[in-house]
């Protein structure tokens, strides 16, 4: 059984302790989707804690372990990795591949598809090659790995379309006037339906999505109670997108490496059911700040945390 939650909201519940021991009491065949964002492999330890490369792969393979048993057969593992360089030298780390091919091949998940999430926004890094040596360029794309329970997870790309391009406004206002049906060169038979209007556009699995939080009200309540914000936020709209694309309002989404929770936050907001686990109590009393508005109230709700009670139903 998991202990009682540190708050829960109308549709969530946030529980603090280490994930491998909360997964497990999670009920079988019960989750929509898992999504979250772990502590990278990376050559420096951070204040949120990161396993070494040579431990890594071992270590987040026990997490999705004991996860796959809880996906109901429809459902969806969405995990972002950062990439890294080996120790001391130029040469990238292989590890977030080996991760996704240790799931598939011995774990038993599918890859449903590869993504990848490009922040413009990201600095440059690692300094000593880019910056000083100028020998490698700015490293500003995450893989996504959309891993999934049975060949056939559930998934709506029409949830997610985005803006037809000026040119596919223009051929869809006057299709005659800018293509011809026939077969192209390539082999793809480009019929008269290519000109209708569905709505937006197909996405494509390169997700544009600036990571460039500066003025939002988390941060900002950070700063009126005098803590330090989570150092590894991801963007509200990486988990939105998938979210939307694969799960129903109603459906169960999990982070069981919550650290702000910005996934309970963005779950709530489309009418979602969510959990998360976090070990870290001082990030999940700072996440208080992403259910409600007063702060008057968040400074109440996160001492209250922090002195070990628990808070009871939030509105947002």
């Amino acid at each position: 059984m998991i202990n009682e939650p540190i708050y829960h909201s109308n549709l969530g519940k946030c529980f603090c302790g280490d994930s491998i021991e909360l997964i497990p009491a999670l009920e079988d065949d019960s989750i929509d989707l898992a999504i979250t964002s772990p502590p990278f492999a990376l050559q420096r330890q951070k204040e949120y804690g990161n396993k070494p490369q040579d431990e890594y792969i071992d270590w987040l393979s026990r997490f999705a372990k004991i996860l796959l048993p809880k996906l109901k057969n429809t459902g969806s593992f969405v995990l972002d990795l950062g990439g890294a360089y080996q120790k001391g030298i130029p040469v990238r780390s292989l590890y977030n591949y080996k991760i996704l091919v240790r799931f598939c091949e011995e774990l038993g998940y599918y890859l449903a598809e590869e993504f990848f999430w490009h922040n413009p926004s990201k600095l440059p890094s690692p300094i000593e090659w880019v910056n000083k040596r100028k020998i490698r360029v700015k490293d500003s794309v995450n893989t996504v790995w959309w891993f999934s329970k049975t060949p056939n997870p559930k998934a709506d790309v029409r949830n997610v379309l985005v803006p037809y391009s000026d040119r596919m406004v223009k051929l869809i206002e006057n299709s005659e006037k800018y293509y011809t049906p026939k077969e192209r060169p390539s082999g793809h038979d480009i019929s008269v339906g290519f000109g209708k209007d569905n709505g937006g556009a197909i996405p494509t699995n390169l997700l544009q999505i600036a990571n460039s939080e500066s003025n939002s009200r988390y941060l900002a309540l950070c700063k009126l109670l005098g803590v330090k914000a989570h150092p590894a936020r991801f963007p509200s709209k990486l988990p939105e997108f998938f979210i939307k694309m694969l799960t129903d309002p109603g459906d169960v989404v999990l982070d069981f490496f919550a650290g702000s929770n910005t996934t309970g936050a963005v779950a709530e907001e489309l009418k979602r059911q969510w959990i998360a686990f976090e070990e870290n109590l001082e990030y999940i009393a700072a996440s208080i700040s992403r259910f409600v508005q007063d702060k008057n109230d968040v400074k109440e709700m996160y001492v209250k945390i922090i002195n070990g009670e628990k808070i009871g139903f939030i509105q947002k």
